[in-house]
């Protein structure tokens, strides 16, 4: 049976210059020169081992994983990533639909953050037209380049166009490849769709982004750092356009996941740093390690030296490093993404600190 559903057709889509914002990028960014709040003996006992683990694992070509939620961006704190990545630091990035949103309208407009209360009440939140176009557009002409979800919004903040196909040639591209490469084919055809529907006029789509000096993804793009994109379908505001495709989204995101489970694969040795994620981090770190571990078996390896900190703002006095997964009855028990993490083998310590403090300190304490 096929339900009904909602028609976004319907929906009165108001220009992203229409809301306000509480985060101003100018204003609000934590700039290079802030200093971390001073943090407790044991917080700091942790810190100097996660800087020298992270300082081994470079020195061994080995992996550095920084997998981080939305609020990190909100917060301002993307010149701190750019100038990790910049020192070579970190090998790769992560982060969930969200995260991808902000950082873009960052870049867009120089704000971000609408107030969900208010927005919600007048049936405004997240229905707004730059956001869901230019984002879902990206994503759509990227999943046909054979780009991931997080490439392909940094390439167009980096270069500050896409580039529009002619339908005649995306035509014949499908109809050659139908039999030797159908997904690429079906990502044209859902090109094709995109560009009758809403009437895109081939060649170069010019879209300025005047404040990508703060955005993680153009600089994880110029870098060729991977920067992949996590998404649930329904989770983020670009779902509310039209504009929005599933299938352009499930071909981008799959991408990135396998990209990032690749890295997973080689983290013996490295260091996953999990900041600000309760959710996204644990789940697709979980599934990652499985498949690693499934292939390194097969090959007479396993998985065991890896360094996981988990870093959050809920107090914990569990030691989950000695002690692992604590019993049902102790409420450290319902930190999820702790027990996720302790799980899975390797190392892991648990950081209650502000993501800002804990990026300061590393950007201070990792010097080249």
């Amino acid at each position: 049976m096929a339900y009904p559903q909602l028609d976004r057709i319907k929906l009165n889509i108001k220009p992203l210059s229409e809301r306000p914002n509480k985060v101003n990028i100018e204003r609000d960014h934590i700039p290079l020169t802030d200093k971390p709040k001073p943090f407790n003996s044991n917080a700091n006992t942790i810190l100097e081992k996660t800087v020298n683990r992270i300082k081994k694992a470079r020195k061994n070509k080995k992996p550095v994983m920084l997998v981080f939620g939305a609020h990190s961006i909100k917060n301002g704190l993307s010149k701190i990533f750019i100038d990790l990545m910049n020192k070579g630091w970190i090998t790769h990035l992560a982060t969930n639909g969200a995260g991808i949103i902000h950082d873009w309208e960052f870049a867009f407009q120089g704000e971000s953050s609408e107030d969900v209360k208010v927005n919600v009440t007048q049936g405004q939140f997240g229905i707004w037209h730059e956001t869901g176009f230019f984002l879902n557009l990206a994503i759509i002409v990227g999943a046909y380049e054979g780009l991931g979800y997080g490439e392909s919004v940094g390439a167009m903040i980096e270069n500050e166009f896409l580039i529009i196909p002619p339908t005649e040639k995306l035509k014949l591209f499908a109809a050659n490849n139908l039999d030797k490469d159908t997904d690429t084919a079906a990502a044209a055809i859902d090109l094709i769709s995109t560009i009758e529907k809403f009437d895109l006029k081939p060649g170069k789509l010019s879209i300025p982004h005047p404040y990508k000096e703060y955005s993680i993804q153009r600089a994880a793009y110029r870098l060729k750092i991977p920067f992949t994109g996590h998404p649930m379908i329904g989770h983020d505001i670009i779902y509310t356009h039209p504009m929005n495709h599933g299938a352009a989204i499930g071909r981008t995101a799959q991408r990135d996941f396998l990209t990032y489970a690749n890295q997973i694969s080689d983290l013996d040795g490295g260091v996953y740093l999990s900041v600000g994620s309760a959710v996204m981090s644990p789940m697709i770190f979980e599934k990652s390690l499985s498949m690693s571990q499934n292939i390194a078996i097969q090959n007479g390896k396993h998985i065991d030296n890896h360094y996981m900190l988990i870093v959050d703002l809920a107090e914990s006095t569990w030691n989950w490093s000695k002690d692992r997964e604590p019993p049902m009855d102790n409420p450290a028990y319902y930190l999820r993404y702790c027990k996720t993490f302790s799980r899975m083998g390797g190392e892991m310590d648990y950081l209650s600190a502000n993501n800002r403090d804990f990026l300061l300190y590393l950007k201070e304490n990792l010097l080249t």
